[in-house]
């Protein structure tokens, strides 16, 4: 009786001695890095040696450079959980010359409902049973036996099998 215990702790004590890394995506922003960015003297060119291209670059505007990366980890069911969500905005100016440096994280982040509303379709609305067999007896037979064909050149002229 006294095994159980013991047996119960090992077996918990497994489950946490096999935690899942944590797994970087996107193009992380080292703060020493962005550090020797000043703005008013950083060029495009000195971002991209320093930091790497952009994830993006604004809708808009080709002056915002933004640096997105996000940190994960497996939860439960094998999903990903977000730990860490980290953006960093260059903004520059018309001659390529860093304006503003700007972080945002994951509490800057704001929550979007999604609307549940569908896109209606013209024509009408067939099953599936409809659309599967909607198009029985729409095929001629084509070159079958005893059957007469139209010619390829369309001139309406059929042939016969056998002529």
């Amino acid at each position: 009786m006294r095994l159980l215990p013991v047996l119960f702790l090992l077996a918990v004590s497994a489950c946490s001695a096999v935690e899942t890394p944590h797994q970087l995506r996107g193009n992380h922003v080292d703060a020493d890095l962005i550090k020797e960015l000043v703005p008013g003297t950083s060029t495009r060119s000195d971002a991209t040696s320093l930091l790497g291209s952009p994830t993006t670059k604004g809708a808009f505007d080709d002056n915002t450079w933004i640096y997105i990366s996000e940190t994960t980890r497996t939860r439960v069911g094998r999903l990903p959980g977000i730990t860490a969500q980290d953006v960093t905005m260059l903004t520059f100016d018309q001659g390529g010359v860093l304006r503003d440096v700007k972080h945002l994280n994951q509490d800057d982040g704001r929550d979007v409902s999604v609307v549940g509303r569908a896109t209606p379709s013209p024509g009408s609305e067939a099953s599936f049973l409809q659309q599967l067999l909607g198009n029985v007896g729409k095929f001629s037979t084509g070159g079958a036996p005893g059957s007469s064909r139209t010619t390829p050149g369309g001139s309406g002229a059929t042939t016969s099998p056998g002529l």
